[in-house]
């Protein structure tokens, strides 16, 4: 039989010092660059690529995005700060709550008071409906709170109405002499009804201004919609989202992802990246020193590097916010007088 085997020590054959010190300051070099700098880079990439991918989800919201968000933060007034503000000449994006009130209002087929109704007629083409006739049917009305009421600009209101659909589906055909003679009669084609009545609580978000009739009245401005919707405000949010939360949840997991991973990403940059274990030979380390050569006690660590990391945050963070609100329609300049 055979038999493989050692005893005592194993000794690995002795570098050189020269060598030794060459090899150490080598892998001392290669472990900082790969903690402190290259890991930093990708996970400051990755977070680059969250946000990428939260904005191009949002994005595929299209206005309503822009609409939920200026709904949920535009502040709210009474009706009669809203007067004041439009006979003050300052336009400010604001919301009020009250009850419709018309005096010229009229009755569906369920003899219900409207002050709004609008009809789209949509065909699905490439794989998306699309509007081939809108039918809008509105009279004069105002929110009121109280004693005090404001006119509402209904020809602005536009993608800002936020309201429970009424759907009916079928097909181009039996839809007879109201689709276009264009269109295959054996499309996919829906009836989408959107109603506004004179006796619901509304919210409405908008600039106050004075009409051309010298009346103060509630419309589109600053570069902002109209916005109305007779729904509690998370319900809106819901019709704004297509009846699914899940991609603004995706979103909002990613957006958070962005910054997180940014701001771990800067740490690493700003942070030591490597640890040696314990050598058998005594090592001098450069910089272990607190004191400063020849002039006493120094500063302990990198101060300038951690200062330098913060501003990044902060800087970081600014940008990201801007790229956001740019992504998703922010402000934009005021209407032009007139």
């Amino acid at each position: 039989m055979c038999r493989v085997g050692f005893s005592g020590p194993f000794h690995a054959p002795d570098l050189a010092p020269g060598v030794a010190t060459a090899a150490r300051t080598r892998l001392h070099g290669a472990a900082g660059l790969s903690f402190a700098a290259v890991d930093g880079l990708v996970v400051i990439l990755a977070g680059v690529a969250a946000l990428g991918g939260g904005i191009l989800v949002l994005r595929g919201y299209g206005s309503r995005f822009r609409v939920g968000r200026l709904l949920a933060s535009a502040p709210s007034v009474t009706v009669a700060e809203a007067l004041d503000i439009a006979r003050g000449g300052r336009p400010a994006f604001v919301r009020v709550t009250g009850r419709l009130d018309s005096e010229t209002d009229f009755e569906d087929l369920d003899h219900r008071p409207l002050v709004f109704r609008r009809t789209r007629f949509q065909a699905r083409r490439a794989g998306a409906w699309t509007d081939f006739d809108i039918v809008r049917e509105v009279v004069p009305f105002e929110v009121r709170e109280g004693l005090d009421g404001i006119a509402i600009d209904t020809d602005a209101l536009d993608d800002g109405l936020v309201v429970v659909p009424r759907e009916t589906v079928g097909i181009v055909g039996d839809l007879g002499d109201r689709a276009p003679e264009d269109l295959d009669d054996t499309l996919p084609a829906r009836v989408v009804v959107e109603l506004v009545s004179n006796v619901e609580h509304a919210t409405i978000a908008g600039v106050p201004a004075l009409g051309p009739d010298g009346g103060p009245r509630l419309g589109a401005g600053l570069g902002r919609p109209l916005i109305l919707t007779t729904l509690e405000q998370s319900e809106a949010m819901r019709i704004l989202a297509g009846g699914s939360s899940a991609r603004a949840r995706a979103a909002t997991i990613l957006l958070v992802a962005a910054v997180a991973l940014v701001v771990i990403g800067l740490v690493m940059l700003v942070l030591p990246g490597s640890a040696f274990a314990a050598s058998p030979d005594p090592t001098a380390v450069t910089g272990s020193d607190t004191r400063s050569s020849g002039q006493g006690p120094g500063l302990v660590g990198a101060p300038l590097a951690a200062i330098l990391g913060v501003a990044g945050v902060g800087i970081l963070a600014m940008v990201l916010t801007l790229l956001f609100v740019r992504a998703t329609g922010g402000p934009r300049r005021p209407d032009p007088p007139g």
